[in-house]
């Protein structure tokens, strides 16, 4: 595709994801969203429903304020900053569920049909607003936004690949072809981790490096007067090793379990949603020193960093996480916190002077009470400024300066 040489900074953009705008915990793609809403007009078009997904919950929250948009494409648009305009949430109509099918024909044709719902919304986009010209922004969703119609193909497409999709066990059936399909039909492909760029490079694509941030600005909070969150309210003579996000299959819960049996005078706080039944088999849920809070909004996040004393990351050390720059790595620099990792992914490497790594089970639990015991002013003010330099605004800068 031929680029005409403008100023793309000024275009609508057109964002996919699989994360959807009211997702349970923080999403990179929505902070990036808000980002580029600050100049530009942002349509965030929803992670599609499938019929499968409507039937089963019909009753919930996220389903019942959106069922015209489902079924009858009325009310799709939703603003996501209260007060602005300027950046939309877009739910597309139901779509049929098709992982379950073998790679093939049959899969291919669905996959065709599904994908026409997504084209529905950019086009009735194009045309509610008005629009010519825009940026098609992919944020890691490779079974939509391809093989976009000449009239309203975008002026040019972007791919950003957030995880290694091999290792991801329900998408990578179709998921490792499909994202070479969007790869190889992108202008220009990002990726957030140099895991990733290694592993998804093909020979005649150059892969830039856009690695996530944070929102800073809210998690410097924490150093606001905050209450102390419900659970935490009768604990006020412990020490708090804390941890935010998901609880999945990236989580080394026999690091986990050796992390609360060798800290049984500290509290063990798992802020977010549990989604992976090994939590349970092992009986961490039977832990005494261990509270989980379930999912929480990332504005909640800093009131209970600020009452953590030291930030865990106990994430496992696979094909994998070896792909991933966590994003939580800098909302817990944003809040002062001390850090301790597993040496998971190359990308920890540039913040080795901010944070604990760890090689093996014993560095870990030696590294928690050397984080506790050396907290000081000093680190809490070059973590924060370390920070800084991580933010979604630099990040966005560093976008247009690659593509404009």
């Amino acid at each position: 595709m031929k680029i005409n040489k403008v100023n793309y900074s000024s275009l609508p953009i057109i964002m996919l994801s699989m994360s959807r705008w009211d997702s349970e915990f923080s999403s990179a793609s929505i902070s990036l969203a808000k980002e580029f809403s600050k100049s530009n007009k942002v349509f965030y078009i929803d992670n599609p429903f499938t019929i499968k997904d409507f039937i089963l919950e019909f009753n919930s929250p996220k389903i019942k304020h959106r069922r015209r948009a489902l079924l009858f494409g009325k009310q799709i648009y939703r603003p996501i900053i209260q007060g602005s305009d300027n950046l939309i949430a877009v739910t597309p109509k139901l779509v049929s569920p098709i992982n379950w099918l073998p790679k093939g024909s049959l899969y291919k044709w669905f996959s065709r049909v599904n994908n026409k719902v997504i084209i529905a919304s950019i086009r009735k986009i194009l045309k509610d607003f008005s629009i010519k010209d825009y940026i098609l922004f992919n944020s890691f969703n490779p079974f939509y936004g391809i093989d976009i119609p000449r009239d309203i193909r975008p002026i040019i497409s972007i791919y950003q690949s957030r995880d290694d999709i091999s290792e991801s066990p329900y998408v990578k059936k179709h998921g490792i072809i499909m994202e070479n399909r969007a790869i190889s039909q992108a202008d220009y492909v990002f990726a957030t981790s140099l895991g990733l760029i290694k592993k998804i490079a093909p020979d005649d694509k150059k892969i830039h490096y856009l690695p996530n941030a944070a929102e800073v600005s809210i998690f410097n909070e924490s150093f606001s007067k905050l209450k102390r969150p419900r659970e935490l309210e009768n604990i006020k003579d412990k020490k708090i090793i804390g941890y935010t996000g998901n609880i999945c299959h990236r989580i080394n819960y026999d690091l986990l379990k050796t992390i609360a049996e060798n800290n049984l005078d500290k509290i063990i706080l798992l802020v977010g949603p549990i989604n992976n039944q090994a939590f349970f088999n092992m009986r961490l849920n039977k832990m005494p020193n261990i509270i989980t809070t379930g999912p929480k909004s990332i504005y909640d996040l800093p009131a209970y960093l600020k009452y953590i004393d030291c930030a865990i990351i106990p994430f496992l050390c696979n094909e994998l996480t070896k792909s991933i720059y966590p994003l939580k790595i800098n909302e817990y620099l944003a809040a002062g916190r001390p850090v301790v990792s597993t040496s998971f992914s190359e990308d920890l490497r540039s913040f080795k002077k901010v944070i604990y790594l760890s090689r093996n089970e014993k560095d870990f639990l030696g590294n928690i009470n050397q984080a506790i015991n050396e907290d000081n002013e000093d680190k809490v003010q070059e973590r924060t400024l370390f920070a800084k330099d991580n933010t979604w605004e630099n990040r966005v800068k560093l976008f247009w300066n690659l593509v404009n």
